[in-house]
C-alpha cells in the first residue's frame, strides 16, 4: 500500500480510489476554465472520486516558437486562486524555474514537475522545500526504476509527499508507448503512483510544428490503469478539444468524462 498525501482535501495514494487530476491542459480564458472546474468537481462528485483541478499558466515546452504557452505565472497563479477560492477544488500546475517554486506554493496545493525537468536537480530540491506534495512526471527518457533517484532527490530535500506519474516512454520517432509494468514497480517505493491518461497519448511533434494525439484510445489506457491498479489519474479535458490552443488531438471531451469514470471506478473496486 501506497503512503497517503494529501493535496488539499484531497487525497491519492492509501489504498483509496484513484484520484481524479483533471482540466484544460493550459489556461486559455477565464470562462473555460471556470466552467471546466465546476463541470468537473460535479462529475467526479457524482461518480464518487475525490478531484484537484490541473491547468498550466505557462506550457514551457511547445514544439514551435509561435505555440500558445498561456498567460503567464502571475496572471495564472491569480486565476488558479480564484477558482480554488471560489469552486472549492484544490489546484496543481506546472512549475519551470527554481525561480516559479515561491509564487506557485502560496497558491498550489501542490506542484507539479514536467517530464523534460524531472531530473533538474535544483528544481527538485526547490520544489521539496516548499512544503508542498509534488508531483513528478516520469521522463519519457527514464525506466521506472530510475524514479528512484528522483524520490532521494525529494527525500533527501525534505519532502515526503511525494508522486510519481507515468506518462508514456518514447518509441522510436513521434510515438509514445505505456510498459504497464512501469506501475506496479514504482508504487512498490511506496509512494502513489499517477497514470497520465492524455499524455501518453501524444504524438510528439505528429504534426510538425504541433504535437498530435490519439484521444479514442483515452478509454482503454484509463481502463487499463485501474486494472493494473493505480493511485491517481490525470487527464486533460476541455469542453471543445477540437478548437483547444494546445493538445486538443489528445484532450478529453468533457462532456463524456462522466461515463468514463463511472466504469474507472467500477474496476478500481474489483480485488
Amino acid at each position: 500500500m501506497t503512503r497517503e498525501v494529501r493535496i488539499g482535501n484531497a487525497t491519492a495514494g492509501g489504498g483509496r480510489p484513484p484520484l481524479i487530476i483533471a482540466g484544460p491542459c493550459v489556461i486559455e480564458t477565464e470562462e473555460i476554465t471556470r466552467r471546466t472546474a465546476e463541470k468537473l468537481k460535479q462529475i467526479c462528485a457524482n461518480v464518487g472520486l475525490e478531484f484537484v483541478f490541473k491547468s498550466s499558466f505557462d506550457k514551457a515546452n511547445r514544439t514551435s516558437l509561435s505555440s500558445y504557452r498561456g498567460p503567464g505565472i502571475e496572471k495564472g497563479l491569480e486565476l488558479l486562486k480564484d477558482i480554488k477560492d471560489s469552486v472549492g477544488v484544490p489546484v496543481i500546475s506546472d512549475i519551470h524555474r527554481v525561480d516559479d517554486v515561491e509564487p506557485a506554493a502560496k497558491v498550489l496545493d501542490a506542484l507539479q514537475i514536467p517530464a523534460f525537468l524531472c531530473r533538474q536537480t535544483d528544481l527538485l530540491v526547490a520544489a521539496a522545500k516548499s512544503g508542498k506534495p509534488v508531483n513528478v512526471k516520469k521522463g519519457q527518457f527514464l525506466a521506472p526504476w530510475d524514479t528512484l533517484y528522483i524520490i532521494d532527490k525529494l527525500k533527501g530535500s525534505g519532502c515526503e509527499d511525494i508522486l510519481l506519474t507515468e506518462r508514456g516512454t518514447s518509441f522510436g520517432y513521434n510515438n509514445l508507448v505505456v510498459d504497464f509494468r512501469g506501475l506496479p514497480l514504482m508504487r512498490a517505493y511506496g509512494y502513489p503512483v499517477v497514470f497520465d491518461v492524455t499524455h501518453s497519448l501524444q504524438l510528439p511533434g505528429g504534426l510538425g510544428g504541433s504535437t498530435g494525439g490519439q484521444r479514442e484510445f483515452a478509454e482503454s489506457m484509463m481502463r487499463a490503469a485501474a486494472a493494473v491498479g493505480v493511485d491517481a489519474l490525470f487527464m486533460e479535458v476541455h469542453p471543445e478539444p477540437e478548437a483547444a490552443l494546445c493538445d486538443g488531438p489528445n484532450m478529453i471531451h468533457l462532456d463524456v468524462l462522466e461515463g468514463l469514470l463511472a466504469k474507472v471506478k467500477k474496476i478500481s473496486e474489483i480485488e
